[in-house]
């Protein structure tokens, strides 16, 4: 279930949609009816990919993936320290 209630109600409510967001609720903060912050459990980050993943799909956020077969998304490659800064430094200044 997702909840969206305004900034003054969450400073008032605070321990109550703490509560929700353990028992697996999503609260949206708003700020004059524009969303700024979700709250959400910090289990999500602790699961696996293939987790988060399901958990999107069984909630409707994605549809199931149309891949076939044994797809292994590959990890990230290896860089040394700081060359992603560099590269990223060097196509700034061009």
């Amino acid at each position: 279930m997702e909840k969206k209630v305004g900034i003054r109600e969450a400073k008032i409510n605070l321990s109550k949609l703490i509560k929700l967001v353990q028992n697996g609720d999503r609260v949206i903060i708003t700020d004059r009816g524009k969303s700024v912050v979700k709250l959400v459990s910090v289990e999500w980050e602790d699961r696996s990919l293939s987790d988060r993943i399901a958990i999107m799909e069984q909630a409707g956020l994605i549809g199931p993936s149309r891949c076939t077969g044994d797809f292994v998304i590959p990890a990230p490659l290896p860089l040394p320290d700081g060359l992603a800064q560099k590269y990223l430094l060097e196509s700034r200044d061009e």
